[in-house]
């Protein structure tokens, strides 16, 4: 004789939380994970934490917030190394990009964009020389990481969801520096896989890819480069897929319990632990004469380095 059947419990049901500011990319992301059956949260405060403690979360929200919420909810959240774009061969990058800090930078002489790796400590920008860079802030110092690159000007920029290497999804959202967000093209896609053959073990399983074609005056033959990667837990998805883009945005920020072994090395830490496969190079080690015209477009691209404000 058999004694009755004993019945699992049931998993506990994930929720999406994201921050409280609204926006488009926000809105989608939270109908698409209803839809999937996750149950949906808003961080209004302390209580939103204290009350989610002990479940299975996933994030979609800002960096600052997620420092003070990781802990707490058991959170990994993903992240490339901070001078992952730095380390890029040339025939990626298209421009002279290096790794330092804002102290060095400060000592520039000449015309470069400077953008935080993972952060809107400092506004991404082409600054005329060092001496225009932010000295006061709530998050910067001496020592704040920051990528210092050549100015370039992209002709179109495409964010593309990369999940364990393949391309899952994608749009562009700017033209020559400017939104005009449209579906992405064979040209990006195909970009992004050369790219993700040569070198995906270098980026976290779950990434945003921006990358497009280089506008140059003097030659008139599409070089195509890397933006820059990007957080998926805080990246807009413009006409990308909401479906698909979830699928990369709950990779990124999840349980540390679910974390996968090969995503270890790529959780986000604190400022004082972050990052970088090699030590940065002074900048005040390059040379200081102002950049070949001849090789710097007439329209500076001041305005890469956005990560889900738009």
């Amino acid at each position: 004789m058999t004694g009755p059947a004993v019945t699992a419990p049931a998993a506990p049901q994930r929720v999406l939380l994201t921050s409280a500011q609204p926006t488009s990319t926000t809105a989608l992301l939270t109908e698409t994970a209803a839809r999937r059956g996750l149950a949906t949260a808003v961080l209004d405060g302390p209580a939103t934490v204290g009350h989610l403690a002990g479940r299975p979360v996933h994030w979609y929200g800002g960096p600052l917030a997620a420092a003070r919420i990781a802990a707490p909810l058991g959170l990994a959240l993903l992240e490339p190394d901070d001078d992952w774009l730095a380390r890029l061969p040339h025939e990626f990058t298209r421009r002279r990009i290096e790794l330092t800090t804002l102290a060095d930078a400060r000592t520039l002489r000449h015309p470069a964009f400077v953008k935080p790796p993972a952060d809107k400590s400092i506004p991404p920008a082409v600054y005329p020389d060092g001496s225009r860079l932010p000295r006061t802030g709530d998050r910067i110092g001496p020592d704040t990481p920051v990528l210092v690159s050549e100015p370039v000007t992209f002709a179109a920029e495409y964010r593309l969801f990369v999940l364990d290497g393949e391309v899952r999804t994608g749009s562009r959202y700017a033209r020559f520096g400017r939104l005009d967000p449209a579906p992405l093209t064979a040209d990006a896609t195909a970009f992004a896989r050369r790219l993700l053959d040569a070198l995906g073990d270098t980026l976290p399983g779950a990434v945003a890819l921006d990358v497009g074609p280089i506008a140059h005056p003097y030659d008139p033959v599409e070089h195509w480069a890397v933006v820059e990667a990007n957080l998926p837990w805080f990246a807009h998805c413009y006409a990308a897929d909401p479906e698909r883009v979830l699928d990369v945005v709950l990779r990124a920020a999840g349980p540390a319990a679910d974390l996968a072994e090969a995503d270890r090395r790529f959780v986000r830490r604190p400022p004082a632990g972050r990052r970088q496969s090699r030590r940065a190079r002074p900048a005040s080690t390059r040379p200081t004469r102002p950049p070949d015209t001849r090789r710097t477009p007439p329209v500076p691209r001041a305005d890469a380095g956005r990560y889900g404000g738009r």
